[in-house]
């Protein structure tokens, strides 16, 4: 009796062990994440053109260490050597570059300020980079700097060496900047104003700084001069430099908070946020916070890469949009608005193309996250309020980039889905008035072209207008989320069989002789000579064959068009399997995106820009879902990994990596503004999402393995389940989908008609 007692006991025992590492290992979820996937890239070639961003989910400020010149897009790359400094950072795309950063660095020995000087080598052997702390050595002054973030402030800790001369640099950086020093306060404030446009003549970023070590040396500069002794200057590039004696292994903290509304915010934001915690307990805060997000989905199976990749694909997602807003004295949301100047009650989102996210980063969010995607849409309300538009591509405020009026489909897809809390009247009063004109002094902004589009139902090809054909499309396809839209409103009679009308605009520069999307004149004459390779001049960052598929409300009326399934589908092949030819005559030069498209081998197929990457999903709409599966393990398998060359093209806000999160989950969204999510071929053996509403949704798949990627059957719910998609509200109610993989493609399965994903021309 004695001994079955000792083996339950020790049973129990290693039962409660194994229960604690796992909940070790779940809580540690956030190390599985590299920040320096996607760091590999340069101008010529991206491999995501990310940087590592220390900052908490959506935060307002991003911390990172800073490679690169002040002022160049590409503030951190991954084959650098030497590092300027950590700056506080607002870039959403080396693109579209930075705004409001300053930086700290640390120095010993001979004072150098200027940042070419004071750049100090460093190796990534020496390097720590995690979403809530990074940590480097800076080998020439023996120096270790490390941060670790709030979401409006951040603390710094750098360990000297025994030196008499040791000093901590506060930069704030060109086009306009101001440092005070405050001795007997242990404190630098000033503000920064250097951005790459999108904001009034009144934007600062105010910045205070507070010290745990007395300065015994002060200094500033200006246009690369020194004033010694001096507390105060303000120019176009100004900077601060306090000074001490140190001991070996010394540490000094340093607690930095921002804000665009005042430097008394400034203040409160870091009163607020950081308040007397050391620095171990706001990484440890900071670490939390994406445990939080992170335990939301739970994944099993898989290889270690691929849990990785994942990861750090999650984080990505959850970075933009950024939160512009602050809260006061009051606990009040107010915002400074980079639309007019003013300071405003209510929320602000910023740092975001709607042209990449609106695929499948505001679906994500639609899922996962209703509540906050309310706050942003409050946003957006806020934003056309202010400016009398909606944005396309905010950072801060309108910014000339892309094409099209996405913002369309981000709020009929919440409405439609049910998330409410927000002002619909003023976003639909927006909508509408974003398809009547454009901003005369930021393009992107509204539609351009809309005069032409409205009478002739597309953008013509001769009329001086770029990217016409793509814009055509992307119109039809936000009046189909507007129809959608119009219809949950109760919207007039009228104003609904318009948009619905329009939505069909597709059709009027689909070319049935050459099978595919062509440029099409004002007299309704074809482009010619046409070559369906040729990037950019009628589509944007593509050529014909990539955009031939942004029909994502009417898949079948394509299929129509195109002559029938078996033609769709021969041409859906024909991209994969032809070699990866290309025109560059429109750019003079071979851009990034084509280089990108070329060296990958997967023929035309670009996954490395947006316009293409739902195209692999539409195998649905045709009845071989099979095709589908096999092509989404192969550019998972073979298109992304977790190391600095990760990605395969721009990463762009999140976009390429919500991607990878939907796809290994296995659906995606194919067209959003409807309720549905196409089926894909799941990494993981297990993917257990935790949803706001406090149910449980898990996918499950039986005999997965690199080799199993085909779907031989599905079950949901313990039932039977034909269908190549599954519906928002399945997913809501909580429950269980099963998937059971083969080796073997099942070439029954989904075949049929009323297994196919909604189009609009086979309304369901």
């Amino acid at each position: 009796m004695k001994k079955i007692s000792f083996i339950i006991l020790l049973f129990l025992a290693i039962s409660a062990s194994a229960s604690k590492n796992n909940d070790k290992e779940k809580n540690n979820t956030v190390d599985l994440v590299n920040t320096l996937m996607g760091t590999d890239s340069e101008h010529a070639l991206s491999n995501g053109n990310t940087y590592p961003a220390i900052a908490l989910p959506w935060g307002m400020n991003f911390w990172t260490p800073q490679t690169g010149k002040m002022g160049d897009g590409w503030g951190y790359t991954y084959d650098a050597k030497k590092i300027r400094g950590i700056k506080q950072t607002h870039q959403p795309s080396p693109w579209i570059n930075d705004y409001a950063a300053f930086s700290l660095m640390a120095v010993t020995g001979e004072l150098k300020y200027n940042e070419e000087e004071r750049a100090s080598w460093f190796s990534h052997k020496a390097e720590e980079a995690r979403p809530y702390f990074y940590s480097v050595y800076l080998a020439d002054y023996d120096v270790v700097a490390e941060v670790t973030p709030t979401e409006r402030a951040a603390m710094f800790r750098f360990t000297f060496p025994e030196n008499e001369n040791s000093y901590i640099l506060l930069d704030g950086f060109f086009k306009g900047s101001q440092v005070k020093i405050i001795p007997e306060e242990r404190k630098i404030i000033g503000y920064c104003r250097n951005n790459s446009g999108g904001v009034p003549d009144n934007f600062h970023n105010y910045f205070v700084a507070e010290f745990d070590k007395d300065f015994e040396v002060t200094h500033t500069w200006d246009a690369n001069k020194i004033q010694k002794g001096s507390k105060e200057a303000e120019g176009e590039h100004v900077g601060a430099v306090i000074g001490f004696k140190t001991k070996k292994g010394e540490t000094v903290h340093v607690k930095v908070a921002s804000s665009f509304v005042s430097p008394e915010q400034a203040q409160l934001n870091l009163s607020r946020e950081i308040s007397d915690k050391s620095f171990n307990q706001l990484k440890e805060e900071a670490k939390q916070a994406w445990e939080k997000e992170f335990n939301r989905i739970q994944i099993e199976g898989g290889t270690e890469e691929q849990v990785r990749t994942f990861y750090s694909c999650l984080y990505r997602v959850l970075l933009y949009p950024r939160k512009f807003y602050e809260i006061n004295d009051n606990d009040e949301v107010i915002h400074y608005s980079p639309y007019n100047g003013e300071i405003l009650p209510g929320y602000m989102f910023t740092d975001n193309g709607f042209w990449d996210t609106f695929r499948a980063v505001f679906p994500f969010f639609t899922l996962m996250y209703p509540d906050l995607n309310a706050q942003i849409m409050e946003g957006l309300a806020n934003t056309y309020k202010e400016s009398g538009w909606l944005p396309e591509w905010a950072s801060p405020g309108h910014r000339g980039c892309m094409i099209g009026s996405n913002s369309a489909s981000l709020i009929a897809d919440s409405y439609l889905k049910g998330i409410r809390g927000y002002d619909i009247e003023t976003l639909y009063e927006a909508i509408i008035k974003n398809t009547k004109g454009y901003n005369k002094d930021v393009t992107s902004v509204g539609r351009y072209g809309a005069e032409y589009y409205n009478e002739l139902g597309y953008v013509p090809y001769n009329v001086g207008i770029n990217e016409n054909t793509a814009r055509t499309l992307e119109y039809a396809y936000a009046d189909f989320c507007i129809w959608k839209l119009a219809q949950e409103l109760n919207r007039p009679q009228e104003e609904i069989d318009l948009f619905a009308k329009r939505a069909q605009n597709f059709n009027n520069v689909f070319d049935k002789e050459s099978g595919l999307m062509r440029g099409k004149n004002k007299d309704g004459q074809f482009q010619t000579p046409f070559n369906p390779l040729k990037w950019g001049d009628a589509f944007t960052e593509g050529n014909s064959l990539h955009y031939t598929w942004s029909v994502f409300q009417d898949v079948n009326g394509l299929i129509n068009l195109m002559g029938g399934k078996e033609k769709f589908i021969s041409t859906l092949d024909g991209v994969f399997e032809m070699p990866p030819k290309f025109d560059d005559s429109y750019y003079g030069f071979t851009i990034h995106e084509i280089r990108e498209m070329q060296i990958v081998n997967m023929g035309n197929y670009a996954h490395g820009n947006q316009p293409i990457q739902h195209m692999i999903y539409l195998y649905n709409y045709a009845g071989e879902p099979w095709k589908t599966q096999s092509r989404v393990r192969e550019v998972m398998d073979n298109l992304y990994t977790s190391q600095p060359d990760g990605y395969c093209g721009d990463e762009d806000n999140g976009q390429t990596s919500a991607w990878y999160v939907f796809s290994s989950m296995g659906f995606y969204p194919v067209c959003p503004g409807t309720d549905e999510y196409v089926f894909g071929s799941p990494l993981f053996d297990k993917v257990k999402l935790t949803l706001e509403n406090g149910k449980t949704f898990t996918i499950s798949s039986t005999n997965n393995s690199k080799e199993n990627v085909f779907v031989k059957d599905i079950k949901l719910n313990g039932k039977s389940f034909k269908k190549n998609f599954i519906k928002h509200g399945d997913i809501l109610k909580g429950g269980k989908i099963d998937f059971n993989m083969s080796k073997k493609a099942n070439r029954k399965r989904g075949t049929s008609e009323d297994s196919y994903p909604y189009s609009m021309s086979n309304q369901k």
